[in-house]
């Protein structure tokens, strides 16, 4: 009796620690996934956020352009616009290759904008206008040769690529005017005010 009691008793205490151990890796399980799935949460929300920045932008070159666009430039356009066309898009680019950028200035609404294109402007490193330019697509491609020391410009307008090359220290500002460009825009062209795929902040004026 005694013996058959004993042994009823070392099964237990074996069943026993079966079950300890099931409920030990069990409970191991669920921790490692939970740190998993917040380590790929992490990495997602990151990478969301990664796609969604803006180019930046330097403030001292936005207050120069907010400069040259209410005194100078649109001084006279300002009563007629609203508060939604007083926006503007910005770009560098150093044009003459002489380590100072030039900015190029666009705009996407209907007061600048119309069935042909869009308006904008060129400036110097100082913010003196160099160029005006009308009837055009966006973005505006740098080419891979110069005129007058100013790289040439490969421009759509209405769809169509023109080449636009400095004459007389000015671009021509209606490409549309100008020679067709014929092919494909090189690999090695920088696409200037590309206001969707650069993220471009709209800043106001």
């Amino acid at each position: 009796m005694k013996k058959t009691f004993l042994i009823g008793l070392a099964m237990l205490s074996l069943y026993s620690c079966q079950k300890k151990e099931t409920a030990t890796d069990t409970g191991k399980g669920v921790d490692s996934t939970a740190i998993d799935l917040s380590v790929t949460t992490e990495t997602d929300n990151d990478s969301a956020a990664g796609n969604n920045k803006t180019a930046p932008i330097d403030s001292k070159v936005v207050d120069m352009i907010r400069k040259q666009l209410t005194t100078v430039l649109l001084n006279k356009d300002l009563p007629a616009m609203t508060k939604e066309d007083r926006f503007f898009y910005y770009d560098a680019f150093d044009l003459n290759n002489d380590k100072k950028d030039e900015y190029f200035v666009g705009f996407s609404n209907p007061y600048f904008c119309g069935t042909g294109g869009c308006s904008g402007f060129i400036l110097n490193n100082d913010g003196s206008l160099l160029n005006k330019f009308t009837v055009t697509d966006f973005p505006i491609f740098v080419g891979t040769t110069a005129s007058e020391k100013f790289q040439d410009l490969i421009v759509s307008s209405k769809g169509i690529l023109y080449s636009v090359k400095m004459k007389n220290g000015k671009y021509p500002s209606n490409p549309s005017v100008q020679e067709k460009w014929k092919g494909a825009v090189p690999d090695q062209s920088q696409a200037i005010l590309d206001i969707d795929n650069k993220k471009l902040e709209k800043i106001s004026f």
